[in-house]
């Protein structure tokens, strides 16, 4: 076990940093010796020669011009030292940037940095190199923060030059470890047919991707600060071939693939429902085949299209259940927050905690699950005042879940793309609400009304999971059968709101908000139904 020593030095009785630091080192594994506040530099190197300590770690949040005297001290008396312990410091910016100048330190804390910059450092190779390494897979990154969760932020703008610039700065800065590449519409479905482009549309909801090189452009312009990951959305035609292309030009940290969407159902794409299950459920084994996890982003798309609560969760089951069947080892489960427009806190937490749990006993040693949060993008005010109170509200609950990554939503975007600069603002409002919340154990789960709406929830989707399966018993493995899955949609079983209904969609869902909650009703006699209910209506228009 390593040992790690820690004190205020000179006349500075500061020493909430320093014992916060220790607090870190020793849930981290490490022996710590704290010896208080106001230590003169000979008494500190009294008690190194005593303990020994592989790491020490001084603090000074006094006048910076006072810490200068004491630095000088400490250099005198290191060279005395007969062995070479990594030196760490922390103090208010002015001090700190003092403290650089001596260049022995190999972690200094300003005050900007944050919870996971102390997990990171711990959890290197403890020498006395200047440079911490960064992950290069997903995996790896949780792993190497967790419990503090992983940021990532989508990114993309009309311009390819001003997206590579604002890469650049987002690196730098070191706010964020993935940028979720997001190209515009007429690369996402036209890159490898381009003559079907519409030049007016180029820039469309994201950077215009036109060539390899642009890929590789952007890709280069991660490769600084932090090194963040780089993903990027699925394409909605050849997507095969954009799945390769992302692996080999942008090492596509994860695949993002919808199940039931990117088609004729939502207009992002010509492919049928059929067609396009059949070819998300190939793209999904390819990517397990390849080692790269994977996210199903089904519960969030039914929930946009005002789909009522029991879809969603049914929707997280289908998803999850689907990757295991076709290989995925590590699956990444994303949770939209505050989605549809209306739902309250505490229903929408129920919601999330219900999708939660419907899924765990799927986990295995060969099926690992990571929680990936969000707030919605129903939720965020035009004005940005009212926005970045909005999205730390939303990143509070979703901390209450534990994630391994949160999925930051930039406070600007329900008026316009987030731009470099924001992005970084947003990535520090999270990182505000992460620093005091990570190590707590607050139980919002324990609402009485939450606990029981999640039951509630439960017990209405599996019943509409143990219908679909008998429903269709004489397929194999009906959750997993396009034909089947293509065939609730069409029937109205898995329905939204937002589908447009024709011959070939002829579900009639409607619902209302009551109490926050998104509940199905009939029209007919305006009351709400539950799914058996419902099922029952169905059944007799399908006859």
């Amino acid at each position: 076990m390593k040992k790690i020593l820690g004190c205020s030095i000179g006349n500075c009785v500061h020493i909430a940093g320093v014992s916060h630091f220790l607090n870190i080192a020793e849930e981290e594994g490490f022996e710590t010796i704290f010896l208080g506040p106001a230590i003169s530099i000979d008494k500190l190197f009294l008690n190194i020669e005593k303990y020994k300590p592989d790491i020490i770690g001084i603090s000074y949040r006094l006048t910076p011009i006072n810490v200068v005297k004491l630095l000088d001290e400490l250099m005198i008396y290191k060279e005395k030292l007969n062995y070479n312990p990594i030196w760490i410091f922390g103090g208010t910016k002015p001090v700190a940037d003092i403290a650089k100048k001596y260049n022995i330190f190999s972690f200094i804390s300003d005050g900007y940095d944050d919870v996971n910059d102390t997990i990171r450092f711990l959890r290197n190779d403890l020498s006395n190199k200047k440079v911490i390494t960064y992950e290069k897979t997903i995996i790896e990154r949780i792993n190497g923060n967790y419990p503090y969760p992983v940021l990532r932020h989508h990114f993309g703008l009309p311009s390819l030059e001003e997206t590579i610039k604002g890469i650049e700065k987002i690196s730098e800065s070191k706010v964020l470890d993935i940028i979720s590449l997001g190209p515009d519409q007429n690369a996402q479905q036209y890159f490898f047919n381009q003559n079907k482009m519409k030049k007016e549309f180029d820039g469309a909801g994201g950077v215009p991707i036109r060539k390899i090189s642009d890929l590789k452009k952007l890709k280069e312009a991660s490769l600084r600060g932090n090194f963040p990951l780089m993903r990027c959305y699925s394409g909605t035609e050849d997507v095969f071939k954009y799945a390769k292309m992302l692996k080999k030009y942008i090492d596509n940290a994860w695949a993002a693939v919808p199940l039931f969407w990117y088609n004729e159902l939502d207009g992002r794409g010509t492919r049928t429902l059929e067609q396009s299950l059949k070819e998300a459920q190939e793209l999904i084994r390819w990517h397990a085949l390849n080692d790269i996890p994977v996210e199903i982003n089904e519960p969030h798309h039914w929930g946009l299209r005002d789909a009522h609560d029991v879809i969603p969760v049914v929707a997280c089951y289908i998803s999850a259940y689907n990757a295991k069947k076709l290989g995925v080892k590590d699956y990444i489960a994303q949770y939209m927050f505050n989605n549809p427009t209306g739902t309250s806190f505490s229903s929408d937490f129920a919601r999330i905690l219900a999708m939660q749990e419907i899924i765990k006993p799927l986990e295995d040693n060969n099926f690992k699950i990571y929680r990936e949060t969000r707030a919605g993008l129903p939720l965020f005010n035009a004005d940005p005042y009212v926005a970045k109170g909005q999205l730390a509200a939303s990143t509070f609950m979703q901390m209450e879940l534990k994630p391994h990554i949160i999925h930051v939503v930039g406070y600007p975007e329900a008026n316009h793309a987030a731009r470099a600069n924001e992005v970084i603002e947003s990535c520090k409002i999270v990182k505000g609400v992460i620093r005091h919340t990570v190590s707590d154990h607050f139980s919002i789960d324990k609402d009485e009304y939450i606990s029981k709406r999640k039951k509630k929830l439960l017990s209405e989707a599996k019943y509409l999971i143990d219908f679909i399966c008998n429903e269709y018993k004489n397929y194999r493995d009906p959750l997993t059968n396009p034909i089947v899955l293509s065939d609730c949609v069409k029937k109205g079983y898995l329905d939204a709101v937002h589908i447009l209904k024709n011959n070939k969609f002829k579900g009639n869902l409607k619902t209302k908000f009551i109490n926050g909650e998104c509940l199905a009703y009939n029209p007919n006699n305006n009351k709400i139904i539950n799914e058996e209910e419902r099922l029952k209506i169905l059944k007799k228009v399908n006859i």
